[in-house]
């Protein structure tokens, strides 16, 4: 069995994380949507409640679990005998980073391969600091991630009117 990690924040989940997530499903047999808990970082929204979100939206997709995890991704990746994790690219600046990160992984862990799939071109702007920023300041957000979520991402913010 092909099992892939698809690594990242989501905070929140927005159309480019699932256009990833749901283009990884159809590549493996199974498909971990692994939410790092990052004590360095002050969420918008707590690893439980990504976790939830991430579900709603990929109800759909069979063969997708989605958890929450803490360590290297590499030691998570065995625990759940993954030979693959998968990375989504929208600029050059990301694979600036990510490449890096995949070397480090590679030297932890030789046995389990990095692939980076490049985003959609129509969501190569976005991020989760981007749907952040214009829901608190009132902007229009609703084409940047999936409908289900938008009154969560409202609440959550509140945002200037």
């Amino acid at each position: 069995m092909n099992i892939a990690i698809v690594p990242g924040s989501f905070d929140p989940v927005t159309n480019g994380h699932l256009d990833i997530i749901k283009r990884t499903s159809e590549l493996f047999d199974m498909v971990y949507v692994s939410i790092l808990s990052n004590s360095s970082k002050n969420p918008l929204f707590s690893v439980e409640e990504r976790i939830s979100l991430i579900e709603r939206v990929t109800h759909d997709l069979p063969n997708v679990k989605v958890e929450g995890f803490t360590g290297l991704l590499v030691d998570y990746a065995r625990a759940k005998n993954a030979k693959f994790i998968v990375k989504g690219l929208r600029a050059v600046t990301d694979f600036e980073y990510e490449f890096q990160m995949s070397l480090t992984n590679k030297q932890l862990a030789p046995e389990i391969e990095t692939f980076f799939i490049t985003t959609n071109a129509k969501y190569a702007y976005l991020s989760s600091s981007i749907v952040k920023e214009v829901a608190k300041y009132g902007g229009d957000f609703t084409e940047m991630v999936p409908l289900e979520i938008i009154e969560d991402i409202k609440e959550k913010i509140g945002g200037t009117r």
